[in-house]
């Protein structure tokens, strides 16, 4: 426990697992059932409810409730005041937590400032969902998607730079010089 960082404002129910070097910061509240990988960072507000998981390096922005049922693979990144859902039509009268929806965020994704992730969803490896955006359907992998509702506007590699190229064609990262190619309408990193 001596490398895990937990500010004195915030509430860690018994039971949640929070891994090695992970810090969490004012005001923050993990429930009893969460698992937190290594090295993570949750920022001031952020809420990580039952059942939620989080893999190493996972970056949760401030202002963020992440719901029962969301799994966030290694080092994705959520930006501040992210949105997610857990039921497709909530009602307060109504009890749906049987209708909890499951939803996952891929290794290495970036979700922007303000955007709503509706429940159900699947968010492929390494894409860019844009600020604001409304995600109500799967995002492939290194898919740039944004608007309300988010569409896929084009394509970014692992270090998140924009990729330009026509289909057949290889692109390079501006930042790393690693070699793209698109394959069909999927993104494929070359070796």
């Amino acid at each position: 426990m001596s490398s895990i960082f937990i500010h004195e404002t915030s509430i860690i129910d018994k039971g949640a697992v929070i891994g090695a070097g992970t810090k969490i910061w004012h005001f923050s509240h993990v429930m009893g059932k969460a698992i937190v990988g290594e090295n993570c960072i949750l920022g001031q507000n952020v809420m990580l409810a039952n059942n939620v998981i989080l893999g190493k390096g996972v970056k949760i922005q401030n202002n963020v409730s992440v719901y029962d049922g969301v799994f966030v693979e290694e080092d994705a990144f959520i930006g501040p005041s992210v949105v997610f859902t857990n039921v497709k039509v909530p009602r307060s009268f109504i009890d749906r937590k049987d209708q909890f929806l499951k939803t996952s965020v891929g290794k290495g994704a970036t979700i922007g400032a303000n955007a709503t992730i509706i429940c159900g969803v699947a968010i492929g490896a390494y894409a860019m969902i844009g600020a604001g955006a409304v995600v109500t359907k799967n995002v492939k992998a290194y898919s740039l998607v944004v608007g309300n509702p988010a569409k896929h506007v084009g394509w970014v590699s692992e270090y998140g730079q924009v990729l330009s190229f026509n289909v057949g064609e290889i692109a390079t990262c501006s930042e790393s010089a690693e070699k793209y190619k698109l394959v069909g309408n999927q993104l494929k990193k070359l070796s």
